[in-house]
């Protein structure tokens, strides 16, 4: 069986809707969960069912090469020939949860078909990390309507990266784990959220005076703060700044948030133990977690299924 490299999920630790008015973020790659192109046996419902999938994004790539050859430049040949050989897309990233699924497509076709490449190993200068961002933001419009490109940048490259702004992108040196008390962890919600329409919602209220204010006053200016303290390790400061978001989030957001998970955000803001934050666009997924004692939140969230991402 003939395979490419794999690709692992993403997990946008602060960020999300506030990167589209450019406050800054941070991705994480997450390899807990990956996938890969492979050829395989088209009587096989499942590979079949990916083929089609695929089929349907090389025939909206063709038309984008056209109308962009400057920037999309795929070996479209070969891959409708590896399309028609049984061509699919093996995966464990689950869709609509917020970590990447629609990224590591992107990013396994581009490494695969890309003829003039830009290479993980090379030097990644801002221009050449704008290009691949620009590239992977045009190949993912197709599964989001809009895509930053952000997040198959993660995906492809593997390695954390701070978004300072939306002209502003680089690598980032994060704190390394440590065995401490402290975890960063994901909540399964189990329900699915749409990317697209979570955007459309955001985008509404983006029209309102009131919310454009507490965007920037609140969301951006915490979201900021947090990736600064997290960079820098000022966990006292973090996790204060962590509250604040966690709270305009909740006060500000409503639609993003699963209803089920209204109250268990609540307590968390509450009692100070841990604080829950959008991992994605939300309206399903996965919801991500900061607490300074993991043990005590486990029991605390123990009819929630809980993944750990980071300790320390």
């Amino acid at each position: 069986m003939k395979k490419g490299p794999l690709f692992y999920a993403k997990i946008l630790l602060f960020g999300e809707y506030g990167i589209i008015k450019d406050s800054q973020g941070l991705a994480i790659p997450y390899n807990h969960y990956q996938g890969g192109l492979f050829i395989g046996d088209l009587s096989d419902p499942q590979i079949k069912d990916s083929n089609a999938k695929l089929r349907a994004f090389f025939k909206y790539l063709k038309t984008q090469q056209k109308q962009h050859p400057d920037l999309l430049q795929l070996d479209l040949e070969q891959f409708e020939k590896d399309l028609n050989d049984g061509l699919y897309f093996k995966s464990n990233i689950p869709e609509g949860y917020g970590v990447g699924s629609s990224g590591a497509v992107v990013a396994a076709v581009y490494e695969r078909y890309a003829t003039e490449k830009i290479t993980v190993l090379e030097n990644l200068t801002r221009d050449k990390l704008l290009r691949l961002k620009e590239i992977f933001g045009l190949m993912e419009s197709f599964f989001h309507g809009k895509s930053s490109g952000l997040d198959p940048l993660n995906n492809y490259l593997s390695i954390p990266i701070l978004i300072r702004s939306k002209q502003h992108i680089e690598p980032a040196g994060i704190p390394s784990q440590q065995e401490g008390k402290g975890a960063i962890f994901l909540i399964d919600s189990e329900q699915t959220g749409q990317t697209g329409d979570m955007v459309s919602i955001f985008m509404e209220k983006m029209k309102n005076e009131g919310f454009r204010h507490t965007l920037k006053n609140e969301f951006i200016k915490y979201t900021d703060a947090c990736v600064t303290d997290f960079l820098q390790g000022n966990i006292k400061s973090l996790f204060g700044n962590l509250k604040q978001l966690s709270s305009t989030v909740y006060h500000n957001f409503k639609p993003m948030i699963p209803t089920h998970m209204m109250d268990v955000w609540k307590k968390g803001i509450e009692n100070d133990d841990y604080y829950l934050k959008l991992c994605g666009s939300g309206g399903g997924g996965y919801i991500l977690g900061f607490t300074e004692d993991f043990e005590k939140t486990k029991e605390q969230l123990k009819d929630y299924k809980l993944q750990v991402v980071y300790r320390f």
